[in-house]
């Protein structure tokens, strides 16, 4: 019987992952493995410095007080007694395209799972709230039939973003370009000491054709490979003619 952890940054009782789990109950055994609240925009943060629990909500549901990445790590290493044959995340409240993969905890239990070796992916439904979580479910379900059927070359996942309503069909993407506004809001307190609001909200995508966000533009699921290994192979061999000196020399 497959196996398959879903996880998310939402929280357990996101409508997202409840819409996935759904969907993953037509193809396998479902974990869901999630943080107890919302914790988007977390990153890949495990919790190294702190103890981490769990509330055992059923024999298939489990709510992490932790991150994402703690949820993938403590559900492959302790809470599943079988290794699961995928790990999915979402269905994220929201786009997870171009540099937001950096920020995503969404993207980040992906990674995780493929740093412990299980083929992984991450969907996300653009919208401003997104509602049709059920609707993009299905595509969430045919695209993980297809990992587990094809396979994944490690260290390799895929991150997903579905169009919020009417999809077309699906395009294989590179990651776009997103630039957000570079602000921070300072208010003060009743007792008058400054606190912070980083800004970012307001963006403007660059449309570059093959992209993930020109795709879901166009109605379109943007199915984009990522890798793990974040080298620069054309650069490298640029930097190799820089004359580094020896400060000691």
């Amino acid at each position: 019987m497959i196996k398959i952890l879903v996880t998310n940054d939402d929280g357990i009782d996101s409508v997202g992952i409840h819409a996935l789990a759904d969907a993953m109950r037509k193809i396998g055994d479902v974990f869901v493995i999630a943080p107890a609240e919302e914790m988007s925009a977390i990153s890949h943060a495990l919790t190294l410095n702190a103890p981490l629990s769990y509330k055992k909500m059923d024999d298939r549901q489990y709510k992490i007080f932790g991150t994402p990445s703690d949820c993938v790590y403590l559900g492959i290493v302790n809470i599943m007694k079988d290794r699961p044959d995928l790990v999915v995340s979402g269905i994220n409240s929201g786009c997870n395209m171009a540099d937001d993969i950096t920020y995503s905890g969404t993207v980040a239990a992906a990674i995780e799972g493929t740093i412990l070796g299980v083929p992984s992916i991450s969907f996300s439904l653009f919208g401003n709230p997104p509602t049709h979580f059920n609707e993009a479910a299905p595509w969430c379900g045919t695209i993980a039939a297809s990992v587990l059927e094809n396979k994944l070359p490690r260290p390799t996942l895929l991150n997903v973003n579905l169009p919020d309503g009417d999809i077309k069909g699906y395009r294989m993407t590179r990651l776009g370009v997103r630039r957000y506004s570079q602000n921070v809001d300072e208010i003060r307190d009743p007792r008058g000491k400054s606190y912070y609001w980083i800004g970012g909200e307001r963006a403007e995508w660059d449309h570059i054709e093959g992209s993930d966000y020109s795709a879901v533009k166009e109605g379109y699921v943007s199915i984009t490979p990522l890798h793990l290994d974040l080298t620069d192979y054309k650069f490298l061999k640029e930097i190799e003619k820089w004359n580094f000196k020896n400060p000691t020399a």
